[in-house]
């Protein structure tokens, strides 16, 4: 009799465990196949599936320390510069005085370095002319650093 009671009570306690694994893989294969569809859209489909209307893409501050986390949101266009003159007035010895023009196309931004004398950076890459910029872009303008997102 002993045996027979010490069967029921593996039972009891093994089968729980094997419903909780079933699910667990069932869960796993689910998240498996999400990520596989998400990785294979086209680059054209995210872009334009991903962007929300009324969430405006703009630029968040990673550096100087002070001033990360902080947000700057672009309406129409800001200059970015040691100038008083500029929307943007940044105190760093690497800005020209007027550095850069970030603009906001309908949502879209874009950044164009003025003639900078150290240059304007999109993802650690010098730019030339106007740049479109996506979410997750990191911006450098002089010793300043910007990561655009939504």
């Amino acid at each position: 009799m002993s045996f027979l009671a010490a069967s029921s009570n593996y039972a009891a306690v093994v089968r729980p465990l094997q419903v909780l694994v079933m699910v667990i893989a069932i869960l796993f294969f689910f998240r498996v196949l999400r990520v596989a569809s998400v990785q294979a859209r086209s680059p054209e489909e995210v872009t334009t599936k991903g962007r929300r209307r009324g969430s405006a893409l703009g630029l968040e501050y990673i550096e100087p320390l002070p001033r990360a986390g902080e947000r700057l949101d672009v309406e129409r266009a800001v200059t970015i510069g040691r100038s008083p003159d500029c929307d943007v007035v940044l105190n760093d010895t690497y800005l020209s005085s007027r550095h850069a023009r970030v603009a906001n196309d309908d949502g879209d931004l874009s950044i164009e370095d003025l003639g900078s004398t150290n240059g304007t950076y999109v993802n650690e890459e010098l730019i030339k002319g106007r740049v479109q910029l996506d979410r997750g872009d990191i911006v450098q303008v002089g010793g300043v650093l910007f990561e655009v997102v939504r």
